[in-house]
């Protein structure tokens, strides 16, 4: 009995546990990759949007962003693996996506200060999130979406004043940036999923 308890809590079989679980929701990272891709899109292709409609194209992006988190937590929950991370990523979103929403006429030094601490605080937690993964399963990708989320941050605190269409260039960059990551990440977790799977029926 005491052997069995041992195992189940040792730190590598709850990283694979992880691991795994993540590999069966690939999807989910899938679709948060293809939001910001398409947030990117917009971000590229209407450089001259005002800042009041940039406001609520970000402020959608970042409740769905949230929601998809939050789902992806509670799945973790349900199966008995860490789920804090992931909740409190989900529910920072939707906080910044509902700020965004309901104060739209923010000045532009609040707006690009906002982003600029969601941005950070996202990009820490997934870096931390990353070191409870399995490193087969794409732990350098999330690494790599985290540390270019930290740098967008750190570059718009040292720019506040930078012009709204700049700005706009500057959040699309990253999305795409980050979307493409996650994308990454999804596939290379849906091929260790099918090769597991493969080699469960073998």
């Amino acid at each position: 009995m005491a052997s069995g308890t041992s195992a189940s809590s040792d730190p590598l079989d709850r990283i694979h546990a992880m691991s795994s679980l993540l590999a069966q929701n690939w999807w989910a990272v899938a679709l948060r990759g293809v939001f910001a891709i398409v947030f990117a899109l917009i971000a590229f292709f209407w450089p001259g949007a005002t800042l009041l409609s940039f406001v609520l194209f970000f402020s959608a992006y970042m409740l769905v962003d949230g929601v998809f988190a939050i789902v992806s937590g509670i799945r973790a929950a349900s199966n008995h693996q860490r789920w804090g991370l992931l909740i409190l990523e989900g529910i920072l979103n939707i906080l910044v996506g509902v700020i965004a929403f309901a104060m739209p006429v923010l000045t532009v030094l609040f707006f690009v200060t906002l982003v600029a601490v969601w941005s950070l605080i996202t990009g820490v937690l997934m870096i931390v999130a990353a070191f409870k993964l399995n490193p087969e399963y794409g732990r350098g990708w999330l690494i790599f979406s985290g540390i270019v989320s930290v740098l967008f941050g750190i570059a718009l605190l040292i720019a506040p004043l930078v012009g709204a269409v700049v700005l706009t260039w500057w959040l699309g960059a990253y999305a795409l940036i980050f979307g493409i990551g996650l994308l990454v990440l999804a596939f290379k977790l849906r091929r260790w999923r099918d090769d597991s799977t493969g080699a469960l029926k073998a």
